[in-house]
């Protein structure tokens, strides 16, 4: 084929420090040259509009297929995907190179928040959220060294159990906490200003095209009409949480650094919390800012947002707000032990919230074979043990008591499997308890909640 390049995407081996293994192979996607040295052929990539390399894309569908998710409005799942991936990936290039790349809509998707309401996902398909995580991944090299050091959601090395021994720490230093409420921060967010922050960080023509374009992106609802946008960024997006990050990052985050430097906090996403010496400072604060995120597109919600006194043993203002929710935390003050002198005092701490808690019940009530007699228990330790890690993998971090005590409920609901499976089990709850605590003897390390000390016990 002199003079031409042929292309097509082609499995090849990587070189040892890229590798990354699918399905048991090494895979790269990459364009066959044939003959284009030794003929002066043109890439077809060099008369293209923009020049995107191909990795780029590759990368970005292995990061997408790492975290899984549904599939969009096209309805192919990312299982669907994969059967013919390679095409599809080139495909994805090949229009985002040329320019043509015009995003699909927007699956709505509403699911319930822990205390109450509907919060509203946008979810883009297989292909815009790999298109989505190529321009996040280079978006994020240059506005990553700019963000603020208090900022903990969705950034490289950063966390939310980062955020809350923050928080923690700040109080137990301030005496009084403003507790935050953006009103509907994604589905507000201005277009303009936020393209202005962009092009703040790249000049970068494809990218720049690409954004805008997904910010417009309309939205299809359940019944199958389309909403058309004009404002926001949908949660669910991979492109969201970077863009969401650089918005706050200008319009509160540097602001609060130079107009009230004495004043810390803790973003994570748009759920903050400010730190303040006295209550006039916090309220000055909170009046401020509430104009501040006016001019910037943005509602502080005032039904929400509260000035929060952090009372405990050597504070003991009388005050209505003494608790606050942050991350799935309430902190409040609570009764601690001294390891040093032995005596009991006040703290101020965080503890699992009972949002989060009525969240953990509701997930209890879904596991099927507790439902189901015929089963074994060592089944019901397999479908429940990964869910009861996750929860104490987040809310035992801190105060972990709590948690600890709200596990034993899970006792209570093995016993109740129990006693509809076993007959001799049926008189009394205390005969469901005694057996689930021999069962705890001969296999201590079958529960997860086991292993943490929330066996079973009889009392």
């Amino acid at each position: 084929m002199s003079g031409r390049v042929a292309e097509q995407p082609v499995i090849v081996m990587m070189s040892a420090e890229r590798r990354m293994e699918r399905r048991g192979c090494i895979i790269q996607f990459l364009v066959i040259r044939e003959n284009c040295c030794e003929t002066g052929g043109t890439k077809m990539s060099e008369t293209k509009p923009f020049q995107i390399e191909r990795q780029l894309v590759m990368d970005a569908y292995l990061r997408v297929q790492a975290n899984r998710g549904s599939g969009g409005v096209d309805g192919m799942s990312l299982e669907e995907f994969d059967k013919d991936y390679k095409n599809h990936l080139y495909r994805l290039w090949n229009r985002m190179s040329s320019g043509s790349y015009m995003p699909s809509p927007v699956r709505l998707v509403e699911i319930p928040k822990k205390g109450g309401g509907i919060r509203p996902l946008g979810v883009p398909t297989v292909a815009d959220r790999i298109a989505q995580t190529v321009v996040a991944g280079l978006l994020e090299k240059e506005v990553e060294p700019v963000f603020h050091e208090d900022s903990y959601g969705y950034r490289p090395g950063k966390s939310a159990h980062q955020a809350l021994a923050k928080a923690r720490t700040r109080c137990w230093k301030y005496a009084w906490v403003i507790d935050l409420d953006i009103r509907s921060f994604f589905d507000n967010l201005p277009h303009d200003l936020l393209m202005k922050a962009v092009k703040k960080h790249t000049d970068c023509k494809w990218m720049l095209l690409y954004i805008e374009r997904w910010l417009v992106a309309p939205l299809q609802k359940t019944d199958g009409t389309i909403e058309q946008r004009t404002k926001g960024v949908p949660q669910g997006s991979a492109i969201g949480p970077i863009l969401a990050n650089l918005y706050l990052h200008y319009a509160m985050d540097i602001w609060l650094k130079r107009n009230f430097p004495q004043c810390p906090f803790e973003r994570y996403a748009d759920d903050s919390v400010i730190h303040c010496g006295t209550e006039a400072e916090a309220i000055k604060v909170k009046e401020t800012l509430a104009e501040r995120l006016a001019a910037c597109g943005l509602e502080m919600n005032a039904e929400k947002t509260k000035i929060v006194y952090c009372k405990d043993s050597n504070r003991g203002g009388d005050y209505t707000n003494i608790e606050f929710d942050f991350l799935g935390y309430t902190f409040k003050p609570r009764m601690a032990k001294n390891s040093i002198r032995g005596v009991w005092f006040t703290n101020w701490l965080p503890a699992a919230s009972n949002k989060s808690l009525a969240s953990m019940r509701k997930k209890m009530k879904e596991w099927t074979m507790l439902k189901t007699a015929g089963c074994q228990i060592e089944e019901i330790a397999s479908e429940i043990n990964p869910v009861v890690r996750a929860w104490i993998g987040y809310y035992g971090k801190f105060y972990k008591a709590k948690l600890i005590n709200f596990m034993r409920e899970i006792n209570l609901r093995i016993v109740k499997w129990a006693r509809t499976k076993y007959l001799k089990l049926r008189p009394s709850t205390i005969r469901g308890l005694l057996w689930l605590k021999s069962m705890y003897q001969k296999q201590p390390n079958l529960f997860a909640h086991w292993s943490d000390g929330a066996m079973p016990t009889v009392e």
